[in-house]
């Protein structure tokens, strides 16, 4: 079935605040978590989080010289930390796979698969292999690495996939005819909508795929978070995404203020930890997670599962080239 909906349930803490509270009392020794983005933002407070519960925590990240400076932060804030860092540039599908090969080797089983990186709102431009950069980068890159990592989650024999979605899903759906703005005008916010409902439909296609083997797979709206990735917004930007998203919920809305409620990354990530350690998501999947609750707040456009085994193949086609 695809996403789960009609349902909530809150992680089993009485005050979730942040991520640090999330893994309270939390054991994953033994276990192996893997985050791309670690160098800063929800990435970075999540790699806090899941090394203070015992797990081996593999940081991916672009530049070795963030990495190397979150690796320090981690061990600096949990001295027991046990990490490693990889190289990644989900931009690259080469930097993609050269990143699994050295993952495959430092994780034989990998218990947690964080789908943390990502771009938002960019001017067109396109990854090293021709993909519109926000399409290629949160989902293409996110779905060969998973796929890549695919043995090594089966061999963990009870494996969660942890995806960054939004709710600026709301935006756009994606165009299988055209999912790399080669035929359209480009809209940045269409564009970033797209990939973030590819996101979903991904989580979708892979429970369904990997349940059976013990992989369960979860989609995550973090909330509205304060970390770089507004970089490329204007104030007119956020004027417009504001219109654009109150058209998207309620046609009869004026705007939305997509400035008014912006948490800090060490409340945002709560949730994409939760993800990774809820007890309460042990025997469910394909769900789509808000404030550390299973929502059914869904476009219907995320949730057909014809279109979400379609984008896969294609995503097969486009990464195999």
């Amino acid at each position: 079935m695809g996403v789960i909906v009609g349902m909530t349930r809150s992680p089993n803490v009485s005050t979730v605040n942040t991520a640090m509270d999330v893994v309270d009392g939390v054991d994953l020794t033994g276990k192996t978590c893997l985050i791309t983005g670690a160098t800063s933002g929800l990435g970075k407070e999540s790699a806090r989080a899941l090394a203070s519960t015992g797990a081996h925590v593999v940081l991916t990240g672009r530049n070795p010289a963030a990495l190397a400076d979150v690796d320090q932060w981690v061990h600096d804030e949990v001295p027991q930390a046990r990490t490693s860092t990889v190289q990644l540039d989900l931009t690259s599908l080469a930097s993609v796979r050269a990143a699994a090969t050295q993952i495959q080797d430092i994780a034989p089983a990998l218990h947690v698969l964080m789908n943390n990186a990502g771009v938002m709102f960019t001017p067109l431009r396109r990854t090293t292999d021709g993909f519109e950069i926000q399409f290629g980068t949160n989902h293409l890159g996110h779905f060969e690495l998973t796929r890549l990592l695919t043995p090594q989650l089966v061999a963990a024999e009870g494996a969660r996939i942890v995806t960054l979605s939004s709710d600026g899903h709301r935006l756009g759906d994606v165009d299988l005819d055209d999912p790399n703005w080669e035929r359209r005008e480009y809209d940045k916010f269409v564009a970033y909508g797209a990939s973030k409902t590819a996101n979903i439909m991904h989580v979708i296609e892979l429970d369904k795929r990997l349940r059976d083997q013990g992989v369960r797979a979860y989609a995550v709206h973090p909330g509205i978070v304060a970390t770089a990735l507004a970089r490329h917004m204007t104030s007119e930007d956020f004027t417009d995404l504001g219109r654009l998203a109150a058209a998207a919920t309620d046609p009869q809305a004026d705007k939305v203020d997509v400035r008014r409620d912006f948490t800090t990354p060490e409340h945002g990530a709560a949730t994409q930890v939760w993800a990774a350690v809820g007890a309460d998501l042990a025997d469910v999947g394909a769900v789509y997670l808000v404030g550390c609750r299973i929502r059914d707040n869904v476009a219907p456009h995320a949730l057909d599962e014809a279109h979400a085994a379609a984008l896969w193949d294609l995503s097969e086609k486009l990464c195999d080239g």
